[in-house]
Order: structure tokens, then sequence, then C-alpha cells
């Protein structure tokens, strides 16, 4: 190309002498300006192809040099496989464990080196995980498979297994499997469920009742003054039942959801015990059930007063509702780290196995007894929350034939700067 150029050049300077000393002035001007633009595009076409060239050159020469990678493979797939919240089991065709995770060793209780190499059934006698897998080296893909696993505590994982192929049309040479802890979903369904339940259950026995009374004064007992004004009391008493259930749903929904703010301060305890005895007299009046306020005066504690009553309120009227007639009930305050408010009975008590769930929604140890005196059931779930509510909480003790004794413990009043 080069060589073409210089030979282009020197034609067109001869030529340019030899024009310039013809005698026509015209001829000469429009033969230098034809020179000088085809020399002008002789050397723009030498400049494109000069860098279409190196371009070229550098492509290949990129093409050719080795990929260097941000990450080594092995690097990152361990990290990877390190960091799953999920456990991760891979097994070969004879059914050895030939790699899995930490979350892998946690699940079948076993070190690191206690785990690979293991065969499946050394490490686990399910057999939904044995023939999940088994189903995977016969090319079978499995999601969804529950796995229930017991040790300190039962946990419950959703295993999804997957066949590994290495393209050598043996079929799979081993398979993935991937355990998903759903326990707490699977707790979450249960909670909701026995909720569902216990509320419909609650709910249709007074509805059941109500319907029942007036069908009857329908019927004709409305000419019975004596009869109607004793079914539209029993009328009155289920659908006040039904009332006050809905309203401590709502109101437990609400605590549990953080809807309700306290606004705590220091009050003083006495008198907040003294209006929650006065609001109950009446039902502790016809069983001839006393009820003591052994706090001392001046005692103040840290809380949410409006909420504290409420607390109170549910834990006396629960121990006027489950004591024997002329029984009585004490409320005293203990001073310590925290202070504790303590409501007890000398009823019958309750059994050891019935403590550990007391504080559950709708739970009773005596279901028979709680309806027929008007308990929802959710009393005790209330006191539970409102406590932790105010950074505290509720405990129980209880003795057969001697009584039962709740303790709700509040942290003091935070010291101001």
């Amino acid at each position: 190309m080069r060589k073409f150029l210089l030979i282009f050049i020197a034609a067109s300077s001869l030529l340019t002498l030899v024009f310039l000393f013809t005698a026509s002035t015209k001829g000469r001007i429009l033969f230098a300006s034809l020179t000088c633009a085809s020399a002008l595009a002789l050397i723009l076409h030498h400049f494109v192809s000069t860098r279409k060239e190196n371009e070229q050159h550098q492509l290949e020469d990129h093409s050719q040099a080795p990929v260097q990678r941000q990450f080594p493979v092995d690097a990152l797939f361990d990290a990877t496989i390190t960091s799953m919240r999920e456990g991760m089991l891979v097994v070969d065709r004879d059914m050895r464990v030939v790699a899995s995770n930490p979350v892998a060793y946690r699940l079948f209780g076993s070190a690191p080196r206690n785990v690979t190499n293991q065969r499946l059934t050394e490490l686990t006698r399910n057999p939904a995980v044995y023939q999940a897998f088994l189903d995977g080296l016969q090319g079978i893909e499995r999601s969804g498979v529950k796995v229930d696993m017991v040790g300190i505590e039962r946990s419950v994982f959703d295993l999804c297994v997957t066949p590994l192929a290495l393209g050598n049309g043996n079929g799979p040479s081993g398979a993935l499997g991937v355990f998903v802890d759903v326990t707490r979903t699977e707790h979450l369904e249960l909670v909701r469920q026995e909720f569902l339940s216990n509320v419909s259950h609650e709910l249709r026995t007074p509805l059941t009742s109500v319907l029942a009374f007036v069908e009857t004064l329908e019927n004709g007992a409305l000419e019975d003054p004596d009869s109607s004004r004793r079914f539209l009391a029993i009328i009155r008493k289920n659908a006040s039942r039904m009332h006050e259930l809905i309203d401590e749903l709502l109101e437990l929904t609400a605590i549990e959801g953080g809807n309700v703010r306290l606004r705590a301060a220091e009050v003083e305890l006495k008198p907040l015990v003294d209006e929650s005895i006065a609001a109950l007299s009446a039902k502790a009046e016809p069983r001839e059930i006393t009820l003591i306020n052994d706090v001392s005066a001046g005692v103040k504690v840290y809380a949410d007063d409006r909420r504290l009553e409420r607390m109170l309120t549910n834990l006396i009227d629960n121990g006027i509702k489950f004591n024997g007639p002329k029984g009585q009930v004490t409320i005293r305050h203990e001073p310590g780290a925290r202070d504790k408010i303590i409501v007890e009975d000398d009823g019958d008590g309750i059994p050891m196995h019935h403590l550990e769930r007391l504080f559950e929604r709708f739970y009773r140890v005596d279901r028979a007894r709680s309806s027929d005196m008007g308990g929802t059931g959710l009393g005790l779930a209330i006191v539970k929350h409102l406590a932790l509510l105010h950074g505290g909480e509720v405990t129980v003790t209880s003795e057969l034939e001697k009584g039962t004794s709740f303790t709700i413990h509040l942290p003091h009043a935070p010291e101001s700067n």
C-alpha cells in the first residue's frame, strides 16, 4: 500500500510540473485541483484501512489472552453453600454423601467429618428422606416432601430433591437435596387453625343458646311472664358473653399487633387494687369469697395505670372463678430488682402439666367449669401480653389443694439523665 502511494505521488508531481508550463491557466488550475482531490481521497482510504487493521489485531490479541475471573469458581461455590440458610446434601449413585453444608451438619446432628462419605441410611432412618433421594437417583424430581426431624425440639422441613446427571447417558450420577426449614410456618398455621376452631366454638355455643330461647319465646313462651323473663335473662347472659369475647379478641389482637401504646408512669398501687376489688365484689359475694388488699400504703410501681388495672382485674377474676366457697384471694406487693405484684388464692390448685400452656389463648384447665362461669379463655393471654408490653412478665406457681399464685413482674422506672 505504501509503495503504491509513493508511485502515485511521484506521477502526480511530474504531471503537475508539465501542466504548470502549459499556456492555459484554467487547465493548470483544473488539473491541480483534480490531483489534490485524488491525493486526499487516497490518504483517507489509507487511514481508514490502517485503523481497521489495528482494531482487528486488538480483537485477535484479546481473544487469545486468558480470561481473568474476578472470583475463583471453587471459592465462590464454597462460600455460597456455606452461607445458605437451607440444608444441602449431595449423594452419589451409592447413596453416599459427597457434599453438604453446615446447616445439614446441624440438621443431622453430626460434625462435618462424620457426614461426608457416609451412607444416607447412617445419617437418618427417616423413610421420607430416603425415598426422596432414591427417586432422585432414578431421575424423578421430588419437591414439597414434608420431613419431621425430632431432636431437642421438633422441626419440620420441606425437602426438594433434584437428579444430577453428568451427561454420560447412564442416568443420574447423584442427587441434590435442599432442606427448607418450615417449622415456624407450620406452627403459625397450626395456631391459626386452633384459633379459628376455638373462636367458632366459643361463639357457636352462646349463639345456639340464644337462637333456641328466641325460638321458644316465639312459639308461645311469651305468654308466660315468668318463663319469658327467665329466657330473656339467659339470652342476655349469652349475648353478653359473645360481646365480651369479641371485645377481648380485639384487645388481644391490638396488643399482639403492637397497636397499643403505654402511658407508663409511677402510680400508687393500693388504690388501683381497691378499684379492681370493688369492680369484682359482686362476683365474690354470692360464694362468700373474701378479697384482701395486702398492699402497703404509698407503694408505687411504674406502669400504665389503666393496663395494670386490667391485669389485676383479670387475675382477681380468675381467682374468684376457680376458688372454693368461702375462699379468699389476696393481692400483695414485694419489692426487689423488679416490682412483684402477687395475686394468690387458696383454691384447688392447677395440675403441673397445665401450667406451661396456661397463658395460651382459649386454653382452659377445666373447659366445662370455665364455660359455666362465663370465661372466654383469653383473660390470662391478655395479662401475659400486657406484662410483656411493660417490659416485664407474668409467672404462675400452683399446688394441688393449696391454691395458685400469679406474679406480675414489672421493671422500675428508667433513671432520668
